[in-house]
Parts: C-alpha cells; structure tokens; sequence
C-alpha cells in the first residue's frame, strides 16, 4: 500500500525559515506559561496578602490544617487559666512547666517515629522506668562510672526496642502485641532489678540529678540560644529555597522566609525573657531542643527519614521501590525504646530517685496524647517531631492549671482524655477530608 505524500501533509501549514523560526521561539513560552499556570501556590503567592488567603481558603477546604489547632488550644487554655489564677503565666510556673515537659516529650519523639509507621509502642512507659532503674542500679549501688552508668542505661532501651520491633518486623507478630507484652516484661524487670527496697535515690550533685535541675544562671545564655534557633532557622529555609530554586520547583519567597523567621524570634525570644525572670535557661530545654532539631533533620532530610514516611504511606510500594522494610521498621522500634531511655533518665531527674512508680500511672497515656495531639497522625505517614513539643506543652499547662485550682488528679485524667478525644476525631476527619479533595 502506497502512501500519497500530498495525503500525509494534509493539514500541515507550509513553514518558511521565518515560520519555523517564529514556532520554535513560541513553543518554550507556551510551554513556561503552562507550567505557571498549573501550579497554584507560585500564583498566590503573586498575589500578596489576597493570595494567602487564598490558599489559606484552600487548604482548609482540603483538611490541611497542619499545627494551627494546637495552637490556638494552646493559647485557649493559657488564656483560661491565666483568668482564673493569675499565678499560671508568671515566670517561675511557665519555667516549671518547661522543664516538668522534658521527661514526657522525649518519650513522645520516639513515638513519633512509631507513629510514622501507622504502628503504636505501648512499652515506652515501662522503658523508661528500667533506664532510671538501670542507671541507679549501676551507679549508687555498684559506684559504676556516671557517664558508663548514663550510656548503658540508654542502650537498654536501644536493645530493648530492637528486640520488640524483631518480633513485630521479621515475625509478624502485631506491634500492638509485642509492646503490650513489653510493657508487662519490662516493667517485672525494673522491679527485679530494683530489688525489695523499691528505690534507690540519686546523687543530687550527679549529672542524671542535673539534667533537671541545673539552669544556666548568665542571661546571656537564654538569648544566645534563641539567636541560635532563629538564625539557624532561616539559615535552614533559606538554603532550601535556594535549592527547590536551583531544581525549578516552588520555592517560598523571601518575604515569607523573613515573615516566618520573625513570628519564631518574638517566640524565642519572649521565652527568653521569661527564663532570664526565673533561675535562668534549664539545661533541660537545652538538650530537649537540640533533640527536636536533630530528629527533624533525620525525619525531613535524609533518606532513611523519607522511608519511614513511605512505609507510613504503603508499606507495599515501599518494598517494590526497594526500601528494606523489616530493616526500618526494627530501627524505628529502637529509637523508640532510645528516646523512653532518654525520657526515663530526665523523669528520675526530675524526682532524684528510681522507684518502683516509674514509667505506671498516665505516663504511656500522656506520651502518646502528646504527639498525637500535637500534629502526629495515628493513620501513619504525616507528623513532625515539633508536634511532640506542641502536645507535651498542652498536656502539662493543663495539668499544673489543673493543680493550680487545687482539682484532683481523676478529673485531670478525664480532661486530658477529652482533648485527646478531640484531637483523634480531627485527624480523622482531615484524613476523611483529604481523600474527598483527592490527596490521600
């Protein structure tokens, strides 16, 4: 079968060597402009403050409501109590509070981690009381080296999530089934090794002792480390812009960059102030920032953070992409059971003393309410270690309000449980919300 050429070109315009000129020139700026034109928040942004509310419109109507809920609690609940005692925003209960959040909040890391993983560790609790036993086991009754002593007791908790995720990873076993499980072993452990008396106090002048109560009295230290946070904030977002630049993908302006690291100056800075009014920076705040700092780099810059994101995702296609699932998610499990070491260390602290109390009453509860009411999905796949400072902040200014107005501790218990009941039923109406617009 013959072909006519005249029949091929039909349709075809003649193109002279100005006619093809002028197409070629036309097509790369056709091209750019459909490109602009398709991606919304390079536009609104175009549009000054119209255009923020404008995507602000949007992602509410898409259920992307990030950290703003937890923040307006948090100041809801400041502002309530602060109209009933006048004694909850003054500098020495807010700098109480700081540190009273630490032990809890570090705990609440490793969970975020699990939580990632759509997955729960119901043995963090007990976890953290065999890391204080261990400690206090090593060092006053056997005089072993602090620092050996501190290393060890934190390897506990390594091992003992590794152990955990093992059996959940590579035997299947439900993750809810082994950590129950631990919870049980590993709190039968701490009062084996506590032995009949039940508690062993702490060297006050220790360094354990004073992870909680040492506070670094020069006023310099506090603002130096809200300069710190900021410029290294936007030296952050700065350096990632410039990036997603450099890859021609949307990129915030540098006003919004500046806006940004100005809302988190006055923040830092206001907290600052607060602590220079007290004993000064506590070390506590110190390292429990630092923590957040560095799990936020692991989480959202390196590639062992972008696949426990995408086993949170589909633990399927992460395998067909070739991520070691069993692999992530033991690791996930061990530093979850690093982080209840950690937070155990700063709750005997906090006390002075390992005690057969360790790691019971809401301890678990509240350690999970705080990532997830700070921002952590319970469905897997979206959280941020910063949502465990948010939860743990709102968990404990509700607790010392509460004690403030001299309410017992059940009606605590049945307040914390009525936010945690809020804050699950709209993370799992934002999930409902996102797969209505199509992004989940």
């Amino acid at each position: 079968m013959t072909i006519d050429k005249t029949s091929a070109n039909l349709g075809k315009t003649p193109e002279g060597p100005e006619e093809t000129s002028a197409v070629k020139t036309e097509a790369p700026a056709a091209a750019a402009a459909a490109v602009t034109a398709v991606d919304p928040r390079l536009l609104v942004r175009e549009q000054g403050l119209l255009g923020y509310w404008t995507e602000f419109k949007r992602k509410m109507k898409a259920g992307d409501l990030g950290s703003m809920p937890v923040v307006i609690g948090l100041a809801v609940i400041w502002i309530i109590f602060q109209s009933l005692n006048s004694n909850f925003l003054t500098a020495g209960n807010l700098s109480d509070i700081s540190v009273a959040m630490v032990g809890t909040g570090m705990i609440a890391v490793g969970i975020v981690f699990v939580l990632l993983l759509g997955e729960i560790d119901l043995s963090v609790g007990s976890l953290s009381g065999v890391a204080g036993a261990t400690f206090a086991v090593l060092n006053i009754t056997h005089g072993m080296n602090e620092i050996l002593a501190l290393v060890l007791s934190i390897l506990t908790g390594t091992v003992a999530g590794a152990l955990q995720g093992f059996f959940f990873a590579k035997i299947g076993v439900p993750a809810f089934a082994v950590t129950l499980a631990g919870l049980l072993f590993w709190n039968g452990f701490m009062l084996k090794i506590l032995g009949d008396n039940g508690t062993i106090n702490l060297n006050s002048d220790g360094l354990v002792a004073k992870l909680t109560s040492y506070y670094f009295s020069d006023v310099a230290a506090a603002y130096g480390l809200a300069i710190g946070v900021t410029a290294l904030f936007f030296l952050s977002s700065f350096l990632d812009n410039k990036r997603r630049e450099a890859a021609g993908v949307p990129s915030r302006p540098l006003s919004e960059t500046v806006l940004r690291t100005v809302l988190l100056a006055i923040v830092a800075f206001a907290a600052a102030i607060v602590f220079n009014q007290y004993k000064g920076l506590p070390l506590a705040v110190v390292v429990f920032v630092a923590v957040l700092f560095i799990t936020d780099f692991v989480l959202r810059r390196t590639a062992y953070g972008r696949k426990i994101f995408a086993l949170g995702g589909s633990v399927e296609a992460s395998r067909r992409a070739g991520i070691n699932v069993d692999m992530v998610r033991i690791s996930v499990f061990a530093v979850s059971g690093t982080f209840a070491a950690i937070g155990g260390l700063f709750i005997a602290s906090k006390i002075a003393s390992a005690n057969q109390g360790a790691g019971a009453g809401d301890l678990l509860m509240n350690a999970i309410a705080a990532a997830v009411i700070g921002g952590t999905s319970l469905f897997g796949g979206r959280g941020r270690t910063w949502n465990a400072l948010l939860g743990v902040l709102v968990i404990v200014s509700i607790q010392y309000g509460l004690a403030l107005q001299g309410i017992a501790s059940p009606v605590q218990y049945m307040i914390t449980g009525g936010v945690l009941l809020a804050t699950v039923v709209i993370d799992a109406v934002t999930r409902k919300t996102q797969k209505t617009a199509g992004r989940a």
